[in-house]
């Protein structure tokens, strides 16, 4: 998703509104009309579905700087997921009839939002290749190097995961139970890959969990 930069948050707050949510709040559901984009001011956001017996599939998290809702508001169709806030969260809203028209007086966000829309695709791709060609270990040392490439902060001893997630919240965004999240997460943190403090996750052997992630099954 695309990441605006401070002068194009400003541009676009002038054609935008505001809105607060609290931790679990929704801000949209699946199947709502396309009519606006968010872009996060504060906070983070999940984009999510569920399946028909009620299993959370986390298809994203954003959070400051971050557009989303975008792929429903260019084509005017209905939303593809759940949009939830994580923690308490702020957002400009700009609807549809406004948003055209600042795409024209912003062209270098246009080839930016087409550039988005490719990774999504592959990104699409990848978790049909993890679902389909590695085991559970490996999607789960996957879904963490994600993790950290989105919210990762160098530290001393490691890159710092800036993300408070409960292992169902990891299970949910990998597509894993959480007794299988668990069972790894304390594999690397006994074998020094990891530590948890806190609820904050730091990789301290980043090579490590480089090596299990491209495993095939």
């Amino acid at each position: 998703m695309p990441r605006l930069r401070p002068e194009e948050l400003s541009r676009l707050a002038a054609v935008a509104k505001r809105s607060s949510h609290s931790p679990g709040e929704t801000v949209f559901r699946k199947g709502d009309p396309g009519d606006s984009m968010m872009a996060v001011i504060r906070g983070r956001v999940k984009i999510c579905t569920y399946s028909g017996d009620g299993r959370e599939l986390v298809l994203n998290i954003v959070g400051a700087g971050v557009l989303f809702g975008e792929i429903a508001l260019l084509d005017g169709q209905p939303r593809t997921g759940d949009a939830v806030a994580i923690e308490d969260t702020e957002l400009l809203v700009v609807d549809r009839n406004r948003f055209m028209p600042f795409l024209k007086e912003n062209p270098e966000i246009q080839a930016r939002l087409l550039a988005v829309l490719c990774r999504r695709l592959r990104q699409t791709s990848e978790h049909l290749e993890d679902a389909l060609m590695r085991d559970a270990r490996s999607r789960v040392a996957r879904g963490l190097l994600r993790l950290a490439e989105a919210f990762g902060k160098p530290e001393r001893d490691g890159i710092r995961l800036d993300i408070k997630l409960s292992q169902q919240q990891i299970g949910n965004l990998i597509g894993i139970s959480r007794e299988s999240i668990n069972k790894h997460l304390g594999d690397w943190v006994r074998a020094g890959h990891m530590v948890m403090e806190g609820g904050l996750i730091t990789i301290r052997d980043r090579g490590a969990l480089e090596s299990i992630a491209d495993f095939l099954v």
